[in-house]
C-alpha cells in the first residue's frame, strides 16, 4: 500500500506536501484546482515503468497511455522549464525486506520503502535525472539508503549510500553511467562494487509497486448487446471499462467473502450482490448464446416479477457502475485503484451506496486471505463524502482507514487542504464553499417566496 506521496513543482502543485494515503484516500474540489495532477504522477510514473525504453526518463504519454501529460515545459509548475521536478513515495511492504551485506555479515530488514527522485530539463527540455534515493526504513529510522546523484560537469553519476558501506571493486574509479528511467541503477552500480547486488531488489520493489496500480476513468464505455470473450484473462476492467464483463468470465473460479468463515461467493455473485444493494437491480448474470459459444449477454432483472432484459435495456446508471464494482474485486491483492469521478451518471442514493462498496472492498478476502486493496478516488459528490462520515461515526470504516482532502486554488497553484475528520464522522475544518453555499439558495428561495406571496 502506498502511505505517503508528494510532488513539487507538477503541475499546478508547487508544492503538496507529504500527504498521507490511506485505504481509502479521497480527493475533492473544484473543476480545474489540481486533484487530478496526483492521480497523473502516479500513472505518468506507471507507464514509465512499463514502457521498453529504459532510457525514457519519465514516460509523459502519446494517444496509446493512460495519460498524455504533454512536454516537460507542460507539467513543471509555471511551465518553468528551468526548475526541478520532484516527488516521493512512500509504500509499505506485507513482509520485511532483507539487505545482506556479503562482506560485513551484516543483515538489514525494513518493510517501510520510501524513494525520492529529482528531475530537472536538458537543452532539448527532455527530462533527465538529478538524483533519486532509496530508503528502507526499520523501525523509526532509516536502516539504509543508496540513490545516485549526478556530477555537476557531464552526464556521470555518483552511488551514494547511508548506513551502509559500500566497497569498490579494485582498479580505477569510475563514475557511474545515467539511471535507467526515473528509478533504475545502471548494471555498473553493481559491477563497479563488492556488495550493492541488493539494489536490483529495490528497484524490483518500484517496479512491483507501480505495476500494480490500475484505474478507471470518468468516461466509460457504453453497454452491449453482446460481449466476445476469447478465454484471455485481462489484467483489469481498463481504463474505461471495457473488459469488465469479460473479467468477470475470467474469475469463474475465483470465490470471495467479507469476513472469516463467511460463505464464498464467486464474483458475477458479488457483483449483483452490490447491485441489489445500491436498489438498481434484482438479479444479475452473465450467459452465454449458446454451449461452446464465445458470445456472451448480460441479463438484468430490475424486479423479482420483472422479466429479463439485456444491459442496454435498463438505466445507464447499471453500465457506468459495474466496471466500478467489477475492478474493486478483480484487481490481484495488493493493488492500488485509482477511480476518477466513479460516481458520473449516478443517482444520488447510488453515490452513497458507492462509499459503501469501497469501505467493504478493502475488507475484501479471497481464498481465505485479505486482499488489501487500495483506492484513490477523485470525486465531486457530497452524497459520497456524507456516506463516508456515517460510516466513521457508526464505527464500521476506522478514521485512519480514510484520508479525505479538498483540493483549492490560489492564482493558478494547488492547495490542499487535509479534512480532519473525528470519531463521530465530523469534519473539523470544512472549507469555506465546499460544496457550494446551501444557505444561500435556502435565504433566496425563501426571499423570493416572501417577494411573491405579498402584497401586489
Amino acid at each position: 500500500m502506498i502511505t505517503h506521496l508528494r510532488a513539487r513543482n507538477f503541475k499546478a502543485w508547487e508544492d503538496t506536501g507529504d500527504v498521507r494515503l490511506a485505504p481509502i484516500t479521497v480527493l475533492f474540489g473544484g473543476n480545474s484546482a489540481g486533484k487530478t495532477s496526483i492521480p497523473q504522477l502516479l500513472l505518468s510514473l506507471k507507464q514509465t515503468a512499463e514502457s521498453p525504453d529504459r532510457q525514457q526518463v519519465l514516460h509523459l504519454g502519446d494517444a496509446r497511455t493512460l495519460v498524455d501529460l504533454g512536454t516537460y515545459g507542460d507539467v513543471v509548475h509555471g511551465h518553468d522549464v528551468e526548475q526541478p521536478v520532484a516527488f516521493a513515495l512512500g509504500w509499505a511492504r506485507d513482509a520485511d525486506l532483507v539487505v545482506d551485506d556479503p562482506l560485513s555479515q551484516r543483515r538489514i530488514a525494513g518493510r517501510q520503502l520510501r524513494f525520492e527522485a529529482t528531475l530537472r530539463a536538458d537543452k532539448h527540455h527532455q527530462p533527465y535525472v538529478e538524483s533519486f534515493a532509496y530508503r528502507l526504513a526499520a523501525g523509526d529510522g532509516d536502516a539504509l539508503a543508496v540513490g545516485m546523484t549526478r556530477r555537476a560537469s557531464g552526464a556521470k553519476y555518483d552511488l551514494v549510500t547511508e548506513g551502509y558501506d559500500k566497497v569498490r571493486q579494485p582498479g580505477r574509479v569510475w563514475p557511474l553511467p545515467p539511471p535507467q528511467r526515473f528509478y533504475g541503477f545502471p548494471d555498473e552500480a553493481i559491477a563497479y562494487f563488492q556488495n550493492t547486488a541488493f539494489v536490483s531488489d529495490l528497484v524490483l520493489e518500484m517496479e512491483r509497486l507501480l505495476k500494480g496500480i490500475y484505474y478507471v476513468g470518468p468516461l466509460r464505455e457504453y453497454p452491449k448487446r453482446l460481449y466476445l470473450w476469447s478465454g484471455e484473462v485481462p489484467q483489469h476492467v481498463g481504463g474505461r471499462g471495457d473488459r469488465a464483463v469479460e473479467a468477470i468470465l475470467a474469475a469463474r473460479d475465483r470465490r470471495f467473502n467479507w469476513r472469516p468463515r463467511q460463505k464464498y461467493k464467486p464474483l458475477d455473485g458479488l457483483v449483483a450482490e452490490k447491485l441489489r444493494d445500491m436498489g438498481l437491480i434484482h438479479s444479475f448474470s452473465v450467459e452465454p448464446l449458446g454451449a461452446h459459444r464465445n458470445e456472451y449477454e448480460v441479463l438484468v432483472r430490475v424486479g423479482a416479477k420483472t422479466p429479463a432484459v439485456r444491459l442496454t435495456d435498463v438505466g445507464f446508471g447499471v453500465s457506468q457502475v459495474l466496471p466500478v464494482i467489477v475492478e474493486c474485486f478483480y484487481v490481484p491483492a495488493g493493488s492500488v485503484v485509482i477511480f476518477e469521478q466513479p460516481e458520473i451518471h449516478l443517482h444520488p442514493r447510488v453515490q452513497a451506496e458507492l462509499a459503501d462498496l469501497f469501505v467493504d472492498a478493502i475488507r475484501a478476502r479471497e481464498d481465505g486471505q485479505p486482499r488489501n486493496v487500495q483506492f484513490i478516488i477523485e470525486s465531486h459528490s457530497e452524497h459520497f463524502l456524507r456516506r463516508l462520515q456515517r460510516r466513521i461515526a457508526e464505527g464500521a470504516l476506522a478514521p485512519e482507514d480514510a484520508a479525505l482532502y479538498f483540493v483549492g486554488s490560489d492564482e493558478g497553484t494547488a492547495r490542499l487542504t487535509t479534512l480532519e475528520v473525528d470519531a463521530f464522522g465530523n469534519i473539523l475544518n470544512w472549507p469555506e464553499g465546499f460544496f457550494g453555499d446551501e444557505m444561500e439558495d435556502v435565504v433566496a428561495r425563501a426571499e423570493a417566496q416572501a417577494r411573491r406571496s405579498g402584497p401586489p
